[in-house]
């Protein structure tokens, strides 16, 4: 039980460095103004695809742990769902947009794929669950700390998530910086209450 809490704990750390290093290394991309999503476009796709699955699937997985270890079915069923809508992310890739991979057009394209929207309904379902399973932290677990911890990063995503979601709709030159202070906020508690769980079952 402890090992599949860690090992999703250690998933959303990787993820964040991951695409953290990816984005800063890659030619033509710009981490300030893209979404981490773009990334799992291009030569060099594959890498955030592959952290999209990986971390989703580790996450899916330490939700039973969570589950197990008497964290609540409610928490457990967000953090399940956020897992298995970030494994979706990485197998339904957003379209070709706003100079990102390198060629692709500047602006919106007027119509979506099929794909992109999959993509978008995975995303706002990784987004939604995440402060909804802050929230449920902020009721089930004991201690202060923890659950005022908990509330705040819930309040924070949806703000941030209120922010980007309008940066995104009007291209703005710093949306890609505000979906990285919404994903480190988010990932960082996750990863705190995945090993917080983690040492219970140990």
């Amino acid at each position: 039980m402890a090992a599949v809490l860690w090992a999703g704990a250690a998933a959303a750390v990787l993820f964040v460095a991951v695409f953290s290093i990816d984005g800063w290394t890659r030619p033509g991309y710009r981490p300030l103004r893209h979404p981490v999503s773009a990334l799992a476009l291009g030569p060099r796709g594959r890498v955030q695809a592959a952290n999209f699955l990986c971390c989703g699937l580790l996450v899916t997985g330490a939700a039973a742990g969570v589950l197990g270890v008497g964290g609540g079915p409610l928490l457990a069923a967000a953090i399940a769902v956020f897992g298995l809508a970030l494994a979706v992310s990485g197998v339904f890739p957003m379209d070709p947009m706003r100079g990102y991979p390198p060629g692709a057009p500047e602006g919106t394209p007027p119509r979506f794929s099929m794909r992109h929207q999959v993509h978008d309904a995975a995303g706002a379902a990784v987004f939604l669950a995440l402060p909804a399973a802050a929230f449920a932290a902020a009721v089930v677990l004991p201690g202060a700390v923890v659950s005022w911890y908990s509330a705040l990063t819930g309040a924070a995503v949806l703000a941030l998530l209120l922010l980007f979601s309008r940066a995104w709709e009007l291209d703005r030159p710093l949306t890609g910086l505000i979906q990285r202070a919404m994903i480190v906020v988010g990932w960082t508690w996750l990863a705190l209450m995945l090993a917080l769980f983690a040492v219970r079952a140990d």
